[in-house]
């Protein structure tokens, strides 16, 4: 013992100074994986079956979390104990976790782990409603983020389902008993058909396939600027055969989560190296739709981030019906919906705050709720939640927007109407526009910084003035703080604003496009300045060397500025404007504006020789050159402007001055040469004019033309708009009817139940291929059934009758189409009257069989009993009445 606790000591001090020091990385008690198991009931014979197939040295810890008797004291190490050579220890407040031992949870306590050490709590919940395995679930993610792993074993109820939730979004390991081998299979199947196993087979194969995966993925994943240019091309690949299969971009998804999510798949099905993965996803379409569902990490629950829901329901909700119209329909959008959890709480609490205000206008909301999963989507829609959800939902709440149904929760019909499901792409697809409020939460933590800078102002654009944005804990606005205003210091809840600046451009999804960069701005491929001595050196020669340069577009609006200019060009008084003739200088402002027309109209350059500028009290000679750029590029269209200085010649200056009369003559020789240069204007401008007259005409005759269209179009709308008026009248009372009908279904429906129920007699419908379509719920305490069992055929359920001839007789049945009735007993001394009839439609076609199960068995015992008696008095019979006959027969003669 001394020799193993030494090292263990010794391991130890480390990290407790580590944790010391920085308390907010991952403490180093993550170098091994801790493992946590979940059972109920018939859990203690599948923990004994994965204890067993455990190698005593696996480098693994095992935290076992099992439903027991608050009342008891606990035994379960002791009788675990027996199935394993690895030390089983029934856990103390603040033990730390170690390699190679298993820890079991004690009665009555609720169980975490901070930083790789087990802390005890007392149960706040009730007894009978206590979920100690999602408690201890929960707390595993947040501790070991991707490291942790997750198992589920034999039990009754759901517990387990919200902790593998939680375990997925950190992307662990989530593991499920296979329900045909459990001896109570509620909390497997409640995992499975969530979706959240990752492997789901017999116990006795888990803990290998568990040492397996972890052979497999490091415990320390590899940053995005340590991934090899192959593994990048690898990824690259993957998101192209995704693309191709699905039709959905994950280029927009931060790096690393891609990659660890696909490392994850990559450990589940052993291979090593990401060109085998891309390989087998191109032989596995199913895999590509699995690693696609991997993708989206549709883990959310109800109320996440309590407070931030208190604060909607008290502040937001209510300053949004101060702003709004009494009685206003209000309109809500949820991206990212998941399965449906965070918009039917926006609706519970829009419910709530509209009941806390007691307006007698009541205020309406519409909930647009999207998701890319089209199957979470399907399942919202249903509106059906495990029990577990009670550790979410508050028990008032249950009773209110909830109906408690035999596997769980179903939200009230009202909640329901209040909610749209429909599938979406964010980043492809359209958005919702008019909103009131938008939840987008926990969604963009998945996406780069550079599709969060596109989303942002799209958010801001679809909400009207004062809508609400409600994001994640760990969601901020970025760059965006001009767009929203926070309620609050801390809070996740922004107010859209109209004072701060607005974005130039929204980029909306469907134009969402990497654009080339524009001219001033470095691409992404260019190299640096400082790359090499030839850059340094080009840069230079332009910034002394060059001549001052601008470059407009069509209209004279300046582009981009290179050299100083300011000697040519200076800003106009007044409001702000940019544009090339308002900035030119005296000088310079007519004869840029008729060179600029000439060369729009040319292909080759033109050149103004000789102009002078005033600058600053002085003169300024120079030459401009103007090109209009018809090279292909993303500067085709432009205009590029070139302003050349010209030096006077010294002998020029030092002349004498010249006398008046010279003085006179050159100055008419100016005047006649501006004269000149008006006319060829003025004609120009002449020639523009009659052009521009002729263009105006013929628009002109286009606009009559369109004008006697839109007349004739206005004439046809008129007639379309009286018989949509008709067309909407009789939709309305086609509605009308339906929802009539609907109400009647749904009557008949409770009626049907309730019939059923009443009669205490197990009913089984099937169909014409012997699949289970509709079942009484005494039917399962006959034949092993639940919801999902609805569409499989009757031969793979297993049944307490002693009846292998069922399929034959439902089969004769139906080639007869007359009834079969036997009495059958069950495993457990049971009897029951079975009888199969036809199940006929009301236009008399037979689709099934009707098979119903009445108890008989205390009509058998009173058989039984009555044929033991009658056997007594049969016997007693006999023993009176054979010593009389010697008598008879001596008494003839």
């Amino acid at each position: 013992m001394k020799k193993k606790s030494s090292p263990a000591s010794r391991r130890k001090k480390p990290v407790k100074s580590s944790r010391t020091k920085t308390p907010s990385i991952t403490p180093a008690i993550a170098s091994f994986p801790i493992v946590g198991v979940g059972a109920s009931a018939g859990g203690l014979e599948a923990l004994e079956q994965f204890l067993a197939h455990v190698p005593k040295q696996s480098g693994m810890a095992f935290v076992i979390v099992q439903h027991l008797d608050p009342t008891h004291k606990g035994m379960m190490s002791e009788l675990l104990q027996r199935s394993t050579s690895m030390r089983v220890r029934q856990v103390r407040d603040r033990m730390p976790v170690k390699p190679n031992c298993v820890y079991v949870i004690p009665p009555n306590k609720d169980m975490s782990i901070l930083h790789g050490v087990l802390h005890l709590l007392t149960p706040a919940a009730p007894r009978g409603l206590r979920l100690p395995i999602d408690f201890f679930f929960r707390s595993l993610a947040q501790d070991q983020q991707e490291h942790s792993v997750g198992v589920i074993l034999s039990g009754m109820g759901s517990d387990g389902t919200l902790g593998l939730r939680a375990l997925k979004e950190k992307a662990g390991l989530a593991l499920v008993q296979e329900p045909s081998t459990a001896k109570f299979d509620s909390m497997p199947r409640s995992a499975i058909n969530a979706g959240l196993a990752d492997l789901v087979a017999p116990v006795d194969e888990m803990p290998g396939k568990i040492l397996a995966y972890l052979h497999r993925t490091p415990l320390i994943a590899r940053s995005e600027a340590a991934l090899e240019n192959k593994t990048q091309s690898g990824l690259d690949k993957v998101i192209i055969l995704l693309r191709t299969h699905t039709g959905n971009d994950f280029s927009f998804y931060k790096r690393n989560t891609l990659y660890r999510r696909i490392e994850r798949r990559m450990g589940i099905h052993q291979i090593s190296t990401m060109a085998d993965y891309i390989r087998f996803l191109q032989e596995n379409t199913q895999e590509l739709e699995l690693l696609f569902k991997e993708l989206l990490i549709g883990v959310t629950n109800f109320f996440r981030d309590a407070p931030a829901w208190e604060q909607l329901r008290d502040d937001a909700i209510p300053s949004l019906f101060a702003s709004r119209a009494p009685g206003q329909a209000m309109r809500a959008w949820v991206p990212g919906c998941s399965t449906g959890e965070e918009a039917y709480s926006l609706a519970i609490v829009f419910k709530e705050a509209v009941e806390k205000i007691k307006s007698k206008e009541g205020f309406t909301l519409q909930i647009f709720a999207t998701d890319l999963d089209e199957d979470a989507i399907a399942k919202a829609r249903q509106g059906t939640f495990p029990a577990n959800i009670s550790a979410d939902v508050s028990a008032g709440r249950l009773k209110r927007f909830f109906t408690k149904e035999d596997h769980g929760y179903r939200v009230r019909k009202e909640i329901r109407e209040m909610v749209v499901f429909a599938p979406q792409n964010l980043i492809m697809d359209p958005p919702f526009t008019k909103l009131d409020i938008l939840s987008c939460r926990n969604l963009l933590i998945y996406l780069n910084a550079e599709l969060q800078k596109k989303l942002i102002p799209l958010f801001h654009y679809s909400l009207l003035p004062g809508g609400i944005l409600f994001q994640g804990s760990a969601e901020t606005i970025g760059d965006h703080a001009a767009l929203f205003s926070s309620l609050g210091d801390k809070s996740r809840l922004f107010r859209r604003t109209e004072s701060g600046e607005r974005p130039a451009q929204i980029a909306f999804p469907t134009a969402y496009i990497a654009h080339p960069p524009m001219a001033g701005q470095a691409g992404p491929n260019l190299p640096k300045a400082s790359d090499s001595l030839q850059s340094l050196a080009d840069q230079l020669v332009l910034h002394i060397y060059a001549p001052p340069a601008v470059l407009t577009n069509e209209e004279g609006d300046i582009c981009y500025v290179s050299g100083r200019t300011g000697k040519y060009l200076e800003p106009a008084a007044g409001k702000a404007n940019w544009n090339l003739f308002a900035m030119a200088r005296d000088g310079l402002r007519y004869e840029l504006a008729g060179a600029f027309k000439e060369a729009l109209r040319k292909t080759e350059p033109v050149t103004l020789h000789g102009l002078t500028v005033g600058t600053n009290g002085g003169t300024q000679h120079l030459n401009v050159t103007i090109r209009r750029i018809v090279e292909a590029g993303p500067l085709h269209g432009l205009v590029m402007i070139v302003f050349t200085d010209v030096v006077v010649p010294v002998a020029a200056k030092s002349a004498q001055p010249p006398s008046k009369p010279q003085a006179r003559s050159l100055r008419q020789a100016e005047l006649e040469q501006e004269l000149l240069r008006v006319r060829g204007e003025f004609r120009a401008t002449h020639e523009e004019m009659q052009t521009s007259q002729e263009e105006f005409r013929s628009a002109n005759e286009e606009l009559q033309s369109t004008n006697e269209e839109l007349q004739s179009t206005n004439e046809e709308l008129k007639t379309s708009k009286e018989e949509m008026q008709s067309m909407n009248e009789e939709l309305h009372t086609v509605n009308t009817e339906l929802q009539i009908k609907v109400d009647q279904l749904s009557q008949a429906s409770n009626d049907m139940k309730n019939l059923l129920d009443s009669t205490d007699i197990a009913t089984l419908f099937l169909d014409k291929d012997l699949k289970v379509r509709r079942f009484t719920p005494q039917a399962t305490k006959i034949i092993k059934l639940i919801e999902s069992d609805a569409g499989r055929p009757i031969t793979d359920l297993t049944s307490e009758l002693r009846y292998p001839e069922l399929a034959a007789d439902v089969r004769e049945v139906l080639r007869k189409l007359s009834p079969v009735e036997k009495s059958i007993a069950a495993g457990d001394g049971r009897w029951f009257a079975v009888r199969i009839m036809p199940y006929r439609t009301m236009d008399d076609r037979i689709d099934g069989v009707v098979i119903t199960f009445a108890n008989i068995t205390v009509s058998k015992m009173l058989e039984a009993k009555l044929r033991d008696k009658r056997a007594v008095l049969e016997k007693h019979i006999a023993d009176h009445t054979t010593p009389l006959e010697p008598k008879k027969r001596s008494a003839k003669p």
